[in-house]
């Protein structure tokens, strides 16, 4: 595999890690989970840069397929992540130790959220990453207008779920 390209991947990793450590904490319920989510991601992202043209920044791109694999894996296991071997990928990445602690007021939030279906999780991850609803639909595949009507009814499920 060619070195600058594998240089580049590794650096855009380790400077965009947090967006796959928060899918993994959005999607899964324990670091076993978690890591192995992370390795499978790490994984589909490294399969998939060199198709990466850049017509959308690397954080979007990432965005979607860390979402896209979490969201397949959900589907077919709802419970165990399955992830490929690492045979393949024979590079070091930094790894940042993820601190639960940081996020502790968000503890109730991500409650209430593992009980919303895998795509109004997605949609509530990257509304909480701050992501424009322009941002939110080209990382969802939908329209802008859909992606505003989603979110409303997420937003009305969460109420509910937060104030029953």
């Amino acid at each position: 595999m060619n070195k600058e390209l594998e240089h580049s991947f590794v650096a855009s990793l380790e400077q965009n890690q947090n967006i796959v450590h928060k899918v993994c904490r959005i999607y899964t319920s324990d670091s076993d989970s978690h890591n192995d989510l992370f390795q499978e991601i790490t994984i589909q992202l490294w399969k998939a840069y060199p198709k990466f043209r850049g017509d959308a920044k690397f954080s979007t791109w990432m965005y979607r397929v860390a979402l896209n694999t979490a969201i397949t894996l959900y589907r077919k296991s709802k419970r165990t992540i399955k992830t490929s071997d690492l045979d393949t990928v024979n590079f070091k990445i930094k790894s940042e130790e993820y601190d639960n602690e940081v996020e502790e007021q968000l503890k109730l939030m991500y409650v209430a959220v593992k009980q919303l279906n895998d795509i109004e999780k997605a949609l509530v991850f990257l509304y909480l990453e701050d992501k424009s609803y322009r941002e939110i639909s080209e990382t969802m595949g939908i329209s802008e207008v859909n992606a505003r009507v989603k979110m409303n009814r997420v937003k009305t499920k969460l109420k509910k779920i937060l104030n029953p």
